[in-house]
């Protein structure tokens, strides 16, 4: 019970920088000036690595604690569980993504306008619909 309650208070911290960063890489494609761009940089380090990394770290520890707590007995059995981990699998790459996109605007060597991180913060309720669905109804 706690490793659940634990992985869903974390998990939500982990969406909320997935929903948040692309929305600041908006803005920040947007800025033309040195202090726009300097704070936004600051405003993205601290999200990226002080909030959605580790948020993302506690998702998969908890997770993976429930896992072996008692679905691992239910695993082979549970396609909703397999398409469940694949989806997180793909959202994490879509994490490390990020993390480029980051480093890119930290550099100064962004190569994408305010429109395609509009279409990329969208990724993320995408994959929230189907993670949510997939755990609580568990439809096969």
């Amino acid at each position: 019970m706690w490793y659940k309650a634990l992985h869903m208070i974390f998990m939500v911290t982990w969406f909320a920088g997935l929903f948040y960063l692309p929305r600041l890489f908006v803005y920040h494609a947007m800025s033309d000036d040195k202090a726009s761009n300097e704070r936004f940089k600051v405003m993205e380090r601290k999200l990226y690595f002080g909030i959605m990394t580790p948020g993302l770290i506690l998702t998969l520890l908890f997770g993976t604690l429930m896992l072996t707590d008692y679905a691992w007995a239910v695993y082979g059995q549970s396609a909703w569980l397999h398409i469940k981990l694949t989806l997180i699998f793909i959202l994490g790459i879509y994490h490390v993504f990020c993390g480029k996109w980051l480093l890119d605007f930290k550099h100064d060597r962004n190569q994408h306008s305010h429109v395609y991180y509009r279409w990329i913060n969208e990724i993320p309720v995408l994959f929230l619909v189907g993670i949510i669905l997939l755990a609580t109804i568990k439809p096969f």
